[in-house]
């Protein structure tokens, strides 16, 4: 089987679905999850309206992990499941106590967007008045993404 075909079969067309929450981990790591699908959608060209770089949510992972998005695009490349990218995102960041990911885990997870940058915060509060239900609010960051892929 081709690279091709295996990023196929892990794929998910995310112009018909959502690509998963980014609270769920990939190696232990908050948005690796998300990341991998819109990467994997990416590469075959059914990302829709979904970017896998830039995204200020995966720009958060790369950061943290020092691993760049061209480093994370090959390995999914290659047609690595998400046990096998998991493995190489744990071998391959910068960051290996294990105390240290879940306190950036949480911190995250709990990330309010009155402590992000003000243009991220302008930037969201119109993407959130267009894609977030009104009668729903908004507490973390996450929960933009939950909120509006209908997981919340």
């Amino acid at each position: 089987m081709s690279n091709l075909e295996a990023v196929r079969m892990l794929a998910k067309d995310l112009t018909k679905t959502y690509p998963r929450s980014p609270r769920e981990t990939l190696g232990g790591y908050v948005i690796g999850a998300r990341c991998a699908d819109k990467c994997r959608a990416f590469l075959l060209g059914v990302n829709g309206d979904y970017n896998y770089w830039p995204c200020s949510l995966a720009g958060m992972l790369f950061s943290f992990t020092g691993i760049t998005p061209e480093q994370f695009k090959d390995v999914v490349a290659t047609g690595a499941n998400d046990e096998e990218l998991a493995a190489w995102l744990k071998a391959h960041s910068k960051v290996q106590d294990r105390t240290a990911i879940i306190q950036w885990n949480n911190q995250m997870k709990d990330l309010r967007l009155s402590e992000m940058p003000t243009p991220v915060q302008a930037y969201m509060e119109d993407y959130i008045a267009q894609y977030v239900p009104k009668h729903r609010p908004v507490y973390a960051y996450f929960d933009v993404y939950d909120l509006e892929e209908k997981r919340l």
